[in-house]
């Protein structure tokens, strides 16, 4: 059984640039090898520079799956998302290409990884929440499941309203919401969990740094584009760090700049939660980011697992 190489680490840590220079790397030795995304806004056609994406150049002829297959008015979930990875990686294998499963967070990561069930969903409930979340916003929605719910809260945050929305759906439906994700326990054969380590300055530096280079690289204006192709009407693809942001200056809420630093927060936010919960699972092992031969350092591993 081909092993299948994850790669987990904070925004701005390098993951998809080692991805692709594993993957060239492997293929160099005569060991096809591709990657499959795990970043929930990857998925979404049009969304690239708020997103990071990897340009064709950046992929460096490397296949690149579950990227820009869908529209922005299309919701990508969880569960869904753990379907078409896990059949990706199954269908990899099938042809004797390892998968380098990159990016996302670390519910996406495990939930593709690990033993993962989803309570039910109840449409009508959903869409009540969500337009509650519409009327008074992400955080008066926070804090009411803080209220029904402070251990979840405590693990949600504010911003995310999607991840909100959710939890108390799942209250209602169920009477009750856990916290506590499964069991550390791979649900695939082989999973080989690298961790990239960054050290905190530089990784709020390097964030800063990328908001800047999006601004400069035209997120206004694809923020633009896709509002004409309905994103105001996408529930999560709206809701996105750097979209979201945007979408508020174009309606006047915030001032450029306060859209500007509004995302850095945002982000930072996010990559210090990510970096949290990535560090509780002891099967990942953390190499620094960016250290020089690592490439070749996990290629030698893996093709010694084949």
């Amino acid at each position: 059984m081909l092993p299948i190489l994850v790669l987990n680490g904070p925004t701005a840590s390098g993951k998809s640039s080692l991805a692709v220079e594993v993957a060239v790397t492997l293929m160099g030795r005569g060991h096809p090898a591709e990657v499959v995304n795990t970043d929930s806004m990857l998925v979404y056609r049009g969304m690239d520079i708020g997103t990071a994406k990897p340009t064709s150049a950046e992929r460096r002829g490397v296949p690149h799956h579950l990227v820009d297959i869908m529209d922005v008015t299309q919701t990508a979930s969880v569960a869904d998302f753990q379907v078409l990875a896990r059949a990706t990686i199954e269908a990899c294998r099938a042809r004797g290409v390892l998968p380098i499963v990159v990016g996302g967070s670390a519910l996406y990561m495990r939930a593709i990884l690990d033993h993962f069930e989803f309570p039910g969903t109840d449409a009508a409930v959903r869409a009540r929440w969500e337009a509650e979340l519409d009327r008074v916003g992400s955080e008066a929605m926070h804090a009411v499941l803080a209220e029904r719910a402070p251990a979840t809260a405590a693990e949600i945050l504010p911003g995310n309203g999607r991840r909100i929305v959710r939890a108390l759906e799942v209250l209602e439906l169920t009477g009750g919401h856990t916290p506590n994700l499964p069991a550390w326990t791979y649900a695939l054969e082989g999973v080989v969990a690298v961790g990239l380590e960054l050290d905190r300055a530089v990784m709020d530096r390097r964030i800063a740094e990328r908001v800047d280079q999006m601004w400069a690289d035209g997120l206004v204006e694809e923020v633009r584009a896709l509002e004409r192709a309905g994103l105001r009407e996408g529930v999560t693809a709206s809701r996105a760090i750097g979209y979201r942001q945007v979408l508020q200056f174009l309606d006047g809420e915030l001032s450029e700049e306060e859209a500007r630093e509004a995302i850095v927060r945002a982000t930072r936010r996010f990559a210090r939660k990510q970096l949290g919960w990535f560090r509780r699972d002891a099967r990942v092992t953390w190499y620094p980011a960016g250290q020089p031969g690592l490439a070749e350092t996990l290629a030698d591993d893996l093709v010694g697992r084949r």
